[in-house]
């Protein structure tokens, strides 16, 4: 989704907030009330996530009408959410920073480049719904450690831990492992385009475009130190809604045989169709406020408290679409599921031990 894109978290890391000082982890205030609001993160991040997994998964899969017609513009819920986006950031910044100066923030102007990649990332992301179930989808997207560490050790010369290359092994046999093994005729059946080989290929594609996106964003905020979360998603989202509007709703007009998404038959498929419409809001809400609690997360507890938070809830995703939505998984794909999530949460406990050595130290 193109929402802002927290480091350690799920669609997709961006622009951590900086805690001002260590109460601002949540040293601060008695335990009780720290367990209270670190239960309040996990049931708000979870909840607005998995259930946004949950509309994803129904829009891509669900015929609707009496036609049984599918909702074939999934490119338009990144517009959708690009919108809803701008406007929540928008509000946000009017109630949170109130008169504040923008001296020392990044312009707008400074995001129309990077919110190229982030429009085109999670379009591709979402796109692949139509070829891989959506536990695939959320498994390869869960690898992102993989191109990291391929790229920063063919062209930065970055060396690893051996802990650390087990873990990738974990997460890339995982989903390998899953994407060889058999998926059952149900699940098939409710895809659009059967295509594994497509659809793994648009997660990874989903994967660079958000890394470029990440490291740009990180760029901007070390240039512009008092640009807060706020002002990148109201960035992000106004370039965004600009490109998407092009592309959705200008190109058509000008180009009769427009081969991409078309904005204009997305709304009458809306009109015609209004659990579809109130699907979407809902879908573009969720990412919303499951922004507030990332940045909730990270400014009382840090980054890698969020990332243990989204990474269970990645796993519970898949959890509920396989009980729930039902794409049942063999024993042997739960298999690759499990072994992905336990390189996940190796990768995890070694943060955890070097932060825990670094504070020592200090």
């Amino acid at each position: 989704m193109a929402v802002v894109r927290l480091r350690g978290n799920g669609a997709n890391g961006v622009v951590r907030p900086r805690p001002r000082d260590r109460g601002a982890r949540g040293g601060g205030g008695s335990m009780a009330g720290r367990v209270a609001v670190l239960a309040f993160c996990v049931a708000g991040i979870w909840s607005a996530y998995i259930y946004q997994g949950v509309l994803q998964e129904t829009l891509s899969t669900k015929r609707f009408g009496p036609e049984g017609r599918r909702f074939e513009h999934l490119a338009f819920l990144n517009f959708a959410q690009n919108v809803l986006c701008f406007v929540w950031s928008f509000i946000m910044i009017k109630l949170w920073s109130g008169g504040s100066s923008s001296n020392g923030r990044a312009p707008l102007w400074k995001y129309w480049g990077v919110s190229v990649t982030n429009t085109i990332g999670p379009t591709m992301g979402i796109e692949a719904l139509k070829y891989i179930s959506y536990p695939a989808q959320v498994l390869a997207k869960s690898s992102k450690m993989i191109p990291v560490m391929l790229m920063g050790t063919l062209l930065y010369g970055v060396k690893y831990t051996l802990p650390e290359y087990f873990c990738t092994f974990l997460v890339a046999g995982g989903v390998s492992s899953f994407a060889l093994l058999k998926t059952s005729s149900k699940t098939i059946k409710k895809l659009a385009n059967p295509n594994a080989p497509l659809g793994y290929t648009l997660c990874f594609l989903n994967l660079a475009f958000d890394g470029y996106t990440n490291s740009t964003q990180d760029l901007i905020k070390s240039r512009y130190p008092k640009t807060n979360p706020w002002d990148i998603m109201l960035g992000m989202n106004l370039w965004g809604t600009i490109y998407n509007a092009v592309i959705m709703f200008a190109a058509p007009l000008l180009f009769s045989n427009w081969p991409y998404a078309n904005g204009f038959e997305a709304l009458r498929f809306c009109q015609e169709n209004p659990e579809v419409a109130w699907d979407i809001f809902l879908f573009c809400l969720c990412g919303a406020v499951g922004q507030n609690f990332i940045f909730l997360t990270i400014s009382r507890f840090g980054s890698l408290t969020n990332t243990t938070i989204t990474t269970t809830r990645k796993f519970m995703s898949i959890v509920v679409s396989s009980v729930i939505s039902g794409n049942p998984l063999s024993l042997k794909q739960w298999g690759s599921v499990v072994m992905v999530f336990l390189g996940l949460s190796i990768q995890i406990y070694l943060k955890w031990k070097k932060k825990k050595g670094r504070d020592h130290k200090e």
